[in-house]
């Protein structure tokens, strides 16, 4: 891929700048990042860097994230390429649409649109250290986190506000409660909610599968059932998937939330509710019956084309290979 500095780029980010009327400071932070990570988008070398944040700074992320894309296409960077840990109050639309290969954390909280679009990075949101609050009961993150949502993952040690993950289609992320109209519309990707959920979760769900904490023995009030089925969590692989994500929420945040909640695993996995779209259930049924025909055809197959080559073969066959070949 071309090694040149993104000059154009940034002189695009320059003039829009002006245009708009926007202040210099709000946009000195996008200069900064494609200037700190040269080294990643030329080279492909990892760079790790810390950088304060305050709510002025908007779609942080972003820029960096579509020089990745234009250089290196989907694919992105190898995970972990690019990590950035900002510290401070983050304005709308954090680390929207970032890439496989960028890792950004924030120490903070967020304003709406956090992680809106993501495609292949990881966001991680935590509280300072010195916090003293629960972040299980306080929302950190803003309104429509996730929004539009298409690969990658994020962990969330706090509360997020409204339409969180709405029309995710592949994201897996982790938080510890969200506000009204959860996964909305959602088509794929998984939803792990540690906490308490508003009302109309789940609302024209028809693709993923969401796992809700439910220890108040509500939530059933609160989720839209037009599309979806609410099952136990019974599933050996369930219950791994679940409990493995809590694993690295918990190491990645720092929660103590998640760090309890695995210490009492045995009965904490039996409160959660598997959200599941009846459509996509369907579809997933009929996904496994095929690959069993597929399965089963080519065990039949196996034998009939071993034969034909030892027919087609000059040499003399054993006894012992015919047993092989007809069991």
């Amino acid at each position: 891929m071309p090694g040149g500095e993104p000059q154009h780029l940034a002189s695009q980010i320059r003039r829009q700048r002006y245009r708009v009327g926007s202040s210099r400071e709000a946009f000195l932070l996008l200069d900064l990042l494609l200037e700190l990570a040269k080294d990643a988008l030329q080279h492909k070398t990892p760079v790790q860097l810390q950088l304060p944040i305050r709510n002025a700074n908007r779609t942080v992320g972003t820029i960096l994230g579509s020089e990745v894309t234009r250089r290196y296409g989907a694919a992105g960077l190898p995970e972990d390429t690019i990590k950035i840990t900002f510290t401070g109050s983050a304005g709308q639309s954090f680390g929207a649409f970032v890439p496989r290969g960028i890792t950004m954390t924030l120490v903070g909280d967020a304003n709406d649109g956090f992680g809106k679009g993501l495609s292949g990075g990881r966001i991680v949101a935590y509280p300072p250290r010195s916090s003293t609050f629960r972040s299980e009961d306080n929302i950190i993150i803003g309104n429509v986190a996730f929004y539009g949502a298409t690969s990658g993952e994020a962990y969330v040690r706090g509360v997020a506000g409204e339409r969180f993950c709405v029309r995710n289609s592949g994201a897996h992320v982790v938080v510890e409660g969200v506000g009204d109209h959860g996964c909305e519309y959602m088509t794929g990707g998984r939803v792990i909610v540690l906490g308490r959920t508003g009302r109309n979760f789940a609302a024209g769900m028809s693709g993923g599968i969401a796992y809700v904490l439910d220890r108040e023995d509500m939530f059933d009030r609160r989720c839209n059932r037009e599309m979806v089925d609410l099952e136990p969590l019974f599933d050996p692989d369930d219950v791994d998937v679940v409990r493995v994500a809590i694993v690295k929420h918990a190491t990645l945040t720092g929660s103590r939330y998640a760090e309890a909640l695995l210490a009492d695993w045995a009965s904490v996995h039996k409160k959660f509710v598997k959200v599941m779209p009846r459509d996509y259930k369907r579809a997933l049924a009929a996904e496994a019956r095929r690959r069993e025909e597929d399965a089963r055809q080519a065990t039949i197959a196996m034998p009939m084309v071993a034969a034909q080559k030892i027919r087609k073969s000059k040499r003399g066959v054993s006894a012992k290979a015919l047993q092989q070949i007809h069991g």
